[in-house]
């Protein structure tokens, strides 16, 4: 084994890949429930609806609008490459069309970060990962 160990770039599955694909065009994707009595929107991407159990479940396209839900500031992480981006800003995010995204706030004095505060997505290039040659990674930032 060589190399560095990347704990920051997830890898891309034939599940995942339409997510990925999105984000590199700059969009972010949720999935939503096509069952008539259901429709719940959710992220993190499953196959199946959390709320009903229905299998029949889509690629939506979010509005990249949030408000933030709460934070910590890390200070301390060793793990690569984690710690040349300190301090940063771990987030739980509520996006417009309904779930929770566990993210990172950027662009944003520490100072200024409230609870319902608008956020709006961006996206930070993650680098490059085999199968996928550009992964862009959802973050947000105050709009």
């Amino acid at each position: 084994m060589g190399g560095t160990v990347r704990f920051d770039i997830p890898e891309v599955d034939t599940f995942t890949r339409p997510y990925w694909d999105a984000a590199a065009r700059g969009r972010l994707l949720i999935r939503r429930c096509r069952a008539e009595w259901c429709g719940a929107a959710h992220h993190y991407p499953r196959v199946f609806c959390p709320r009903c159990w229905s299998d029949d479940v889509t690629w939506s396209e979010a509005s990249g609008q949030a408000t933030l839900y709460t934070w910590s500031v890390v200070h301390v992480n060793d793990l690569p490459p984690f710690g040349e981006r300190l301090p940063y800003v771990a987030a739980v995010v509520d996006l417009a069309e309904g779930p929770r995204m566990m993210t990172e706030v950027v662009d944003c004095p520490e100072a200024e970060l409230r609870v319902g505060m608008a956020l709006r997505v961006c996206f930070r290039p993650g680098g490059g990962a085999e199968p996928c040659d550009a992964l862009n990674i959802p973050v947000f930032r105050p709009r």
